[in-house]
């Protein structure tokens, strides 16, 4: 069968590890020359979990911790020379997506380097918990400066290339938390992903006359970024917890590899018609979310506004029966 990708440009972020990397090698292997990146050499180290975490470990979680964690380190370099060792082409770009001039530095590297830019995806992102009220502006902006606005970066400058060639797949991670509400306790990475969806409509939107399709898929897979929240998800529950909580089996769990070869699919000429679409992927799960619909609604023939009273009747009659709300 023919690589569905052959000819492709292909700029994936955040593909140091993770699922970044296994789209961005998935990819490579469909034809595409890929710009690999993320923010600086190096293994970034721990975005979520702290030392103080660790030392609280017990030993078989502090071990199951180093193996896996250890196992997922990389970055845009060691992916790049992965897809180069198999025989393709592959270049590292390292910038910080979220600096608006980095951002327009990597889209015209790519260019320069390989002529064109076919295939945006965004993969970056950030994470941490907290209690609601006690989300600080730092974190905050750790995770929201990603997403979305350093996705639109992105997109602000590989949108008028891939306009002139009436050719682009725009493809942004998001998350299931953006869809249901996450949880634990990180309303800032709801927040987030909940944004990526909302940019991929509004993008899929404009740019679909040009021949640009826009889509986001909301993944789960084991990768480093999995094994520092379980350890930080661990601290929250309490000692209990961190003694009697089974330890995930890295060999079960479904790995990036999973999520990568539906996006190659949405990357590819196969999927031309589809744009300002959502999917599930988890393992060998894949799911399309429904667009926002209303569910019920009321209305009235008269100009006048709503009566209280009136009003109340109406929604208690006729918009709440067999509600229930995502608490419940």
């Amino acid at each position: 069968m023919a690589k569905i990708l052959e000819g492709r440009v292909a700029v994936v972020t955040g593909s140091g590890q993770g699922i970044g990397r296994a789209i961005a090698i998935a990819f490579a292997k469909q034809g595409a020359k890929v710009v690999t990146n993320n923010r600086k050499p190096g293994s970034t180290g721990s975005a979520v979990a702290t030392e103080e975490q660790f030392q609280r470990l017990f030993p078989e979680k502090l071990e199951w911790f180093k193996n896996g964690y250890a196992a997922e380190n990389g970055d845009a370099g060691t992916t790049a020379q992965a897809i180069r060792d198999m025989g393709f082409d592959a270049t590292p770009v390292f910038c910080d997506i979220t600096k608006i001039e980095d951002a327009k530095r990597l889209i015209q590297t790519t260019v320069d380097t390989y002529g064109r830019i076919d295939i945006l995806c965004n993969v970056a992102g950030g994470f941490g918990f907290s209690d609601f009220e006690n989300i600080s502006p730092e974190l905050w902006d750790h995770v929201n400066d990603v997403k979305p606005r350093g996705y639109f970066y992105t997109m602000k400058f590989a949108a008028p290339h891939m306009r002139k060639q009436k050719y682009g797949r725009i493809l942004l991670c998001s998350s299931p938390a953006a869809f249901t509400g996450g949880s634990f306790k990180y309303a800032e990475y709801v927040t987030a992903n909940a944004g990526v969806v909302g940019l991929t409509r509004a993008a899929a939107l404009e740019l679909h006359a040009d021949g640009i399709t826009v889509n986001c898929f909301a993944p789960g897979a084991m990768t480093r970024a999995s094994y520092e929240s379980e350890v930080a998800r661990m601290m929250h529950d309490g000692p209990i917890a961190i003694e009697g909580r089974p330890k995930l089996d890295h060999m079960s769990t479904p790995g990036p590899e999973h999520v990568a070869p539906f996006v190659a699919y949405l990357a590819s000429d196969k999927s031309a018609r589809i744009s300002g679409s959502a999917f599930f992927i988890v393992g060998n799960r894949i799911g399309l979310y429904a667009k926002p619909v209303f569910e019920k609604m009321l209305a009235k023939d008269s100009k006048e506004v709503w009566d209280i009273d009136e009003l109340i009747e109406k929604v208690e009659t006729e918009m709440i029966p067999g509600y229930k709300s995502i608490v419940e």
